[in-house]
């Protein structure tokens, strides 16, 4: 990391006076601590945005070795705020280190490992968010609506969907991050592309079916 926040220890905390401006923390938790902030809902109480991760426990060290189980959390500030006052909340939850993070998105990303395909990827379903934050606009990129389409049309097509509301009705239930592209901008794409798949089975079916054979008999 560049330009990295280090608080180890409550003489860390002190001797760092540096001020931060909308910035964003991450840490580890003890799998113990872990469970307790889960339950107890701390970080709720202190009324800070903040995502937590899925249970990282297939994460493993260059050695292959399996790492202890931990979460990573992300807690953002609307004001600045000194390391001091991060701790704070660190020691409420246990938390290991303290660490500025240069840009919100990219370590909300990390959090399921989703620009990092050699490493295990976590569920984005599976991030909890508090006080109001928003992990699928935090981590949203246009590449992710591109793929969302093509994974929506990979489906249609081995299912043989070609009914807009029973996809939308699908995703809904099933794929959230596919229903979101949909509500957002993505609804003219599938339609169009569902209109031409229905056209092109009907079609299909057409050409498969055998054609009646004429059958001339001579009798003398």
């Amino acid at each position: 990391y560049r330009n990295i926040l280090f608080a180890r220890n409550s003489e860390d905390a002190k001797r760092i006076q540096s001020s931060l401006t909308d910035y964003e923390i991450e840490y580890k938790i003890d799998w113990a601590k872990a469970l307790s902030l889960l339950n107890d809902c701390i970080l709720e109480e202190e009324f800070v945005p903040a995502f937590i991760s899925p249970i990282h426990d297939k994460d493993v060290n260059p050695f292959g070795e399996n790492k202890k189980e931990h979460y990573h959390v992300v807690i953002m500030f609307d004001s600045v705020k000194t390391a001091e006052q991060a701790k704070e909340i660190f020691n409420k939850i246990g938390g290991v280190g303290c660490e500025r993070v240069n840009s919100i998105r990219g370590y909300a990303r990390y959090l399921c490992h989703l620009d990092n395909p050699e490493k295990y990827q976590y569920s984005q379903e599976q991030v909890r968010c508090l006080c109001g934050a928003d992990y699928t606009s935090t981590i949203g990129l246009t590449t992710d609506k591109y793929k969302a389409i093509g994974e929506m049309i990979d489906y249609c097509l081995e299912k043989r969907i070609y009914s807009y509301a029973q996809l939308l009705r699908y995703c809904r239930n099933e794929r959230f991050d596919w229903f979101r592209v949909l509500c957002d901008n993505g609804t003219v794409v599938m339609k169009e592309f569902l209109k031409s798949y229905k056209w092109t089975i009907q079609n299909e079916n057409l050409d498969n079916q055998s054609i009646p054979q004429t059958h001339v008999f001579r009798i003398d």
